[in-house]
């Protein structure tokens, strides 16, 4: 199911993030503190926005492509969802692809009542659950892999609605955090390694989950604390909360790039502030990868906290030697190959006047494909940079991530091709270089990383995928069959 970065480059040359997620019941004013929480994850999902609100007899639902202020911004739009209890979304599409239909939260009316849910996550198995449940006769209105959750909910025998939920998700591989909403309540759950984020918050009398601790700040909440890994927490109107844990006991692994990229730096996330731990990133790269420069210089905005703590810990002078746009639209048109190669200088603008002679550290969060990295080294040396030194935020992305993240395929990642040296020659830099896998997980607060068991999910940098991956294995055997050569007859 998933969610895009603002800035992402013509030629998807940046990680596109999972989407994000926002619930609240016994609020007064549900369905506004919900458009609220999610204009604050809008970084986590830019292609489309939905809020479902119940009103104590029925569930109203809303749902827009663009962005939250394009399709919540009105008094009107939040008076056609009323009531006490209301979850919202906000997406990019990793599975299922755009359109109105896969817009969350999807609902359905099921045998026990309505079903709303709101899904953060990827489905690694849902390719194959969906063709179970189509050979049984279900019918499916969209292409989302969530919509296999609600068709297992609805087929399971359990007789309540939590343990038809918890039927269903023990059939689940992959990454998710829900929020679910019945006419008993609110339930909130996490994948039992705790892949994607989730946090309890209080309002109130009101209970809150969101995919980010920043979504509180926003709407006057307190944070409670996170929802655990395999933890299924059930709120009723009453202001009742119960936790349950029913799929045993696991070590997490929660994903690293939340702290690398995908979260708003003012977040917290794995009991760290985002912002102290991408400072942190910086001096473990300055410590590991010092260079002899004048300035170091973030490719904004991601790379900002990073580069301060580089240049805090190697005694380099921090600048802005490049100033980003605020203003480039989602939908710019891109006339011809010639314009669309030039997009980086829409978005980038090199501060000569800063740059010109000096020797330069470049900071940013990752490369993926390098064609971005490629085009702003040229554009510092076109400003009479000196030298140009390129320090990256995180180890080399060589694999794909299958848990909500839209990487592209492993042939088009940079790291998945070259070597270190070859990704130098290739964006044109003087020098290169990534934090180690060691020094990111000291960045986050955790020990070096236990290769047995690893603290986090690091798949795009390690290929240590944390669960099966059904779907994928079975596209591969597909090919593998259609690959194999044919006898000829003699």
């Amino acid at each position: 199911m998933n969610c895009t970065h603002p800035f992402l480059d013509a030629d998807g040359d940046k990680l596109r993030e999972e989407c994000g997620v926002f619930g609240v019941i016994n609020a007064t004013d549900a369905s506004a503190a919900t458009a609220l929480g999610l204009h604050a994850l809008q970084h986590r999902g830019q292609e489309a926005a939905g809020i479902i609100a119940w009103d104590g007899v029925e569930f109203r639902a809303r749902r827009g492509l663009g962005h939250v202020a394009e399709n919540f911004s009105s008094s009107e739009a939040i008076a056609e969802l009323p009531g006490h209890m209301a979850a919202g979304h906000v997406r990019y599409s990793t599975t299922g692809g755009a359109g109105l239909r896969n817009v969350q939260p999807l609902y359905a009316d099921l045998a026990s009542g309505g079903f709303a849910v709101a899904h953060n996550g990827n489905i690694s198995n849902a390719g194959v659950l969906r063709e179970e449940l189509v050979q049984r006769g279900a019918i499916f209105q969209s292409t989302s892999d969530t919509e296999v959750i609600i068709h297992l909910v609805a087929t399971s025998r359990y007789p309540t609605i939590v343990d038809r939920l918890i039927d269903a998700l023990r059939l689940l591989e992959g990454a998710y955090a829900l929020i679910v909403m019945t006419p008993e309540g609110m339930i909130a759950c996490r994948d039992p390694l705790g892949i994607r984020p989730l946090v309890m918050g209080k309002i109130g009398d009101a209970t809150a989950f969101a995919s980010e601790s920043v979504a509180f700040d926003v709407v006057g909440a307190e944070m409670v604390r996170e929802v655990e890994p395999g933890e299924l927490i059930r709120v009723d109107f009453d202001g009742n909360v119960d936790s349950l844990h029913p799929f045993g006991n696991h070590s997490p692994r929660p994903c690293i790039f939340e702290h690398v990229y995908f979260s708003r730096p003012d977040s917290f996330f794995a009991g760290r502030s985002v912002y102290e731990a991408r400072k942190s990133i910086g001096v473990e790269l300055a410590r590991e990868n010092p260079v002899e420069a004048d300035l170091v210089v973030p490719v904004p905005d991601s790379g900002v906290p990073a580069a301060i703590g580089y240049a805090q810990e190697a005694g380099i002078p921090f600048e802005l030697g490049i100033i980003r746009s605020h203003y480039v639209g989602r939908t710019f048109i891109q006339p011809s190959d010639g314009a669309r190669h030039a997009g980086v200088k829409r978005k980038h603008n090199a501060n000569r006047s800063l740059v010109e002679g000096k020797r330069i550290v470049l900071i940013d969060d990752s490369i993926v494909r390098g064609t971005t990295s490629m085009q702003i080294v040229e554009m510092m040396r076109d400003a009479g940079a000196k030298e140009v030194h390129f320090r990256v935020a995180s180890p080399p992305t060589a694999h794909s991530c299958f848990y909500g993240v839209d990487t592209p395929e492993r042939s088009k990642l940079l790291a998945a091709r070259m070597d270190v040296e070859p990704m130098r020659e290739f964006i044109k830099a003087d020098s290169l270089a990534f934090v180690s896998i060691d020094g990111l997980y000291r960045a986050v607060g955790e020990k070096p990383r236990v290769k047995s068991c690893p603290q986090f999910c690091d798949a795009c940098f390690t290929g240590d995928y944390p669960t099966s991956l059904t779907d994928l294995s079975r596209r591969e055997d597909k090919q593998k069959q259609l690959a194999l050569p044919v006898d000829k007859v003699a």
